[in-house]
């Protein structure tokens, strides 16, 4: 079996005097894709930043391929990828400009490739324009296409279905399970019915937790 990229041991959090989780345990394997489930305020969110370093809110352990995460920080911020329920995009720029700037730091990527990653996600033709002129939609398309050139092992990915159409979802769903069979692990949010097949399922429930293989 794959040694873990991901592993939480006894995790436990709480926000405004009330406990999301606590004895969270899980490991997040390589060539996996994992959904974290739970109702409204159950902590999906906060988790999803817990496991990007995003929050300090949190106790217990967390291990970045066996090493304690805090020793190895430079090396897990390098190989982990998180997008937000928000794009997280800048409104004054195109969507080639906010690509550019989504790979700003990561591995060298010329124009013309991430030109093809825009038109994959049906924003041929738009990508000069700025983001504040195009849709919910298109903006949240803007933000998916970072994935398209994206070569990290880990995924975390909130709500990455939201404002997106069905012909989106499927392309998505098939994203997601092309990047599980080519080695890489994908942990996700969704209030969508999707249908990938071999999904783990990380179910929050409040106080306590249940994980299913």
């Amino acid at each position: 079996m794959s040694e873990p990229l991901l592993q939480a041991i006894n995790l436990q959090c709480e926000r405004d005097k009330r406990e999301l989780f606590r004895d969270l345990s899980f490991s997040i394997l390589p060539a996996t894709v994992t959904r974290v489930e739970g109702a409204n305020g159950s902590g999906k969110t906060t988790l999803l930043r817990i496991l990007a370093g995003l929050s300090d809110a949190w106790a217990g352990h967390l291990l970045w391929c066996g090493e304690p995460r805090s020793r190895v920080r430079e090396s897990f911020l390098r190989n982990v990828l998180y997008l937000g329920h928000r794009p997280g995009i800048k409104p004054l720029l195109s969507p080639l400009e906010n690509l550019r700037a989504l790979m700003a730091g990561r591995r060298p990527m010329g124009d013309k490739v991430l030109t093809q990653a825009l038109a994959r996600t049906g924003l041929e033709g738009y990508e000069q324009v700025p983001c504040r002129h195009l849709s919910a939609g298109q903006q949240r398309r803007v933000a998916l296409a970072r994935l398209l050139v994206a070569d990290e092992p880990l995924w975390l990915l909130d709500e990455v279905f939201t404002a997106i159409d069905a012909s989106g979802v499927a392309a998505i769903e098939n994203l997601l399970q092309e990047r599980a069979a080519e080695g890489g692990a994908v942990v996700f949010t969704t209030h969508h019915n999707v249908q990938i097949a071999g999904t783990k399922r990380l179910v929050l429930t409040p106080g306590a937790v249940g994980y299913d293989d």
